[in-house]
């Protein structure tokens, strides 16, 4: 069988990234321009922004990927881009640039799911993983359960009613003083301090999960109590959201009878989570490299070519679909 390089964009947010990606699997190039800097200085993305500072360096972020990758676009068989969930501005920068090269290279296209390349980034660290399996996927603005059938199937098992886990990270960083972005921030002090402080765990008769109580109690201690200390408040806080994702996981394995789980998504770097999801027993688990954790184009590269092989293309009136579900 041929192989199929695909060349991947991703700007759904914060970083513009291009990668290049053999057979869904081996990683070629994977150039990450971030927009860390810009954005702490308001303490948060700000969407026009990121949309413009998209625009400056994708054509550059393109070419450093093909150089690095030592192609041209003639090497390229597929393009694919994230076309959501994410800011609709930056959205739109990745989805014109790769309708552009999918036309004038006269190349297939193909939309992914943001959510979806958070999945495959499993693929790339995990030469040998294969569906089914469960994967849990915590970033800023997700927080899903999910059974993963096949390649292109899934199956939301569960989802967060109403603030996903990384949002709760940045906000509790926010309030303790810590900045943008927060996941990391806390990470760092929480090792530093003692989870002895009560916060509550939501949890429902089904699969979801809901983090805005936690959040709350979080403010209205720091509040009251503006001489708590930080490092205690952010490793109970670490603790309470990290014992409610791990007791959801394990309930779904045991629903289902698997026992292959993934993480996947930027919280999945946090270190406590991850220590806490090894320690399950009986439990496969697996989580992508630190770099394939946040935003990053290797992941949507994957996605695209289980996408293209199974069939499932675009054509040049695919837009951004900022509020896109998984499976849509």
């Amino acid at each position: 069988m041929k192989d199929v390089i695909v060349l991947g964009i991703e700007s759904s947010c914060d970083e513009t990234s291009v990668a290049i990606v053999k057979n869904g699997r081996e990683v070629i190039s994977n150039v990450i321009n971030s927009q860390i800097k810009i954005h702490e200085n308001y303490g948060g993305v700000v969407p026009e922004i990121a949309s413009r500072c998209h625009i400056e360096v994708i054509n550059q972020v393109t070419k450093e990927a093909l150089k690095q990758a030592n192609m041209t676009f003639a090497d390229i068989d597929v393009v694919g881009c994230t076309y959501g969930p994410g800011l609709v501005g930056a959205l739109l920068v990745g989805v014109s640039y790769a309708k552009a090269l999918s036309f004038a290279l006269n190349k297939p296209l193909v939309g992914v799911n943001h959510i979806e390349g958070h999945i495959a980034a499993n693929y790339i660290t995990f030469k040998d993983l294969k569906p089914p399996f469960l994967c849990l996927i915590i970033s800023g603005g997700h927080t899903h359960l999910v059974h993963i059938k096949d390649y292109t199937d899934f199956e939301i098992l569960g989802k967060t009613r109403d603030d996903a886990i990384g949002e709760a990270f940045d906000k509790v960083a926010r309030v303790v003083g810590l900045g943008y972005p927060g996941g990391p921030k806390v990470d760092k002090l929480a090792k530093s301090g003692t989870p002895n402080i009560d916060l509550p765990r939501t949890y429902f008769d089904n699969l979801d999960f809901s983090f805005s109580g936690i959040k709350t109690a979080v403010l209205n201690l720091n509040h009251k109590n503006p001489n708590i200390n930080k490092a205690d408040l952010c490793a109970s806080f670490e603790k309470a959201v990290t014992e409610v994702i791990v007791t959801n996981s394990m309930k779904a394995m045991k629903e289902l009878n698997i026992n292959k789980i993934a993480l996947a998504g930027g919280v999945s770097a946090n270190s406590y989570i991850r220590e806490s999801f090894k320690n399950i027993k009986n439990a496969e688990v697996y989580y992508p490299e630190i770099t394939l954790c946040t935003d990053n184009a290797a992941m949507i590269a994957s996605a695209t070519y289980y996408n293209y092989i199974n069939g499932k293309t675009s054509d040049l009136t695919l837009n951004a679909v900022p509020n896109l579900k998984l499976g849509e």
